[in-house]
């Protein structure tokens, strides 16, 4: 559900995932319909490493 979120409207997965002074910078950057593709973009790519931290995490037990 986050994936179709970054695509669609990036700014909401960073509030998502705890990151709120990205979420407004990546709103600035995605009212530009160029910087909609990069918002997307760094959007997936966090979520990506949101889910890279929270299965490390998981792994050592914390």
């Amino acid at each position: 559900m986050r994936l179709i979120l970054a695509l669609l409207l990036p700014f909401i997965v960073f509030f998502t995932i705890g990151r709120p002074f990205q979420g407004i910078f990546c709103l600035i950057l995605q009212i530009t319909l160029i910087g909609w593709i990069p918002a997307a973009i760094w959007a997936v790519y966090a979520l990506s490493q949101y889910n890279t931290d929270k299965k490390i995490a998981e792994a050592h037990g914390d």
